[in-house]
């Protein structure tokens, strides 16, 4: 699968936080958020690995009992089922992975 870039198709995740999928495949999806400043990414789990490049801006991740401060250009990986949550800094935008493949995420 190959996507071109284009400025729109973002939907609301939660208030102040906006995704949309780049491209996806067979066993992985790839999906950029915009995140607001103070909007908040409430602690939750998932099944699914979720490994993540912040392109811009500044968050404190939290996963599982650990706290990261995130900057630009910092990476992480979250295994399945592990509780994780984020207090987004300055608007920001983040890369993310999935695998494998959220069907929630998958274009309409």
């Amino acid at each position: 699968m190959f996507a071109k870039h284009t400025d729109g198709g973002y939907q609301a995740a939660l208030e102040g936080i906006e995704r949309r999928t780049l491209v996806h495949g067979v066993r992985t999806l790839m999906t950029e958020f915009l995140l607001r400043r103070d909007s908040v990414l409430p602690n939750h789990s998932h099944p699914h690995e979720q490994t993540g490049y912040l392109v811009s801006g500044r968050m404190r991740l939290r996963i599982g009992t650990e706290t990261h401060d995130v900057g630009p250009g910092d990476s992480w990986c979250i295994p399945g089922a592990v509780e994780h949550s984020a207090d987004i800094l300055e608007d920001s935008v983040a890369i993310e992975v999935f695998s494998p493949v959220r069907d929630d995420y998958l274009p309409k």
